[in-house]
């Protein structure tokens, strides 16, 4: 009867978790593609928290420059063998920078890394 009882109470308030991502995760998922980055960007828990802006306004910033790079494929030769690299570096960088995320860590990529710092800081 006992088992019964416990298994069908409520847990107490303190057991009870937030059901909000932690900034480490939320900043890492926004790596996966350019909708979570949105979507934690309008999303109001996270689009007030400062790590989880800066990496979504990074990540818009990576999935903007492959965007660009795209472009140069129609150069013959030349633009096929450049854009898969750089293409390729991008995805690199946006592993990296998922994994540091995840970690905690603030990792910033040269260019794209300041002008995400001065998005997320609102300047």
């Amino acid at each position: 009867m006992e088992e019964q009882q416990a298994a069908t109470s409520v847990p107490p308030p303190a057991a009870q978790a937030s059901t909000a991502l932690a900034d480490n995760v939320a900043g890492a998922l926004t790596y996966v593609t350019v909708i979570p980055a949105i979507v934690f960007l309008v999303l109001e828990p996270y689009n007030k928290r400062p790590f989880v802006r800066f990496n979504a306004f990074q990540c818009l910033g990576i999935a903007v420059c492959a965007f660009v790079i795209s472009f140069f494929m129609v150069i013959p030769i030349l633009g096929w063998i450049a854009v898969p690299l750089l293409e390729l570096c991008l995805f690199i960088a946006a592993i990296l920078c998922a994994v540091k995320a995840y970690g905690g860590v603030k990792f910033k990529l040269p260019i794209i890394g300041n002008f995400a710092e001065n998005l997320a800081n609102g300047k």
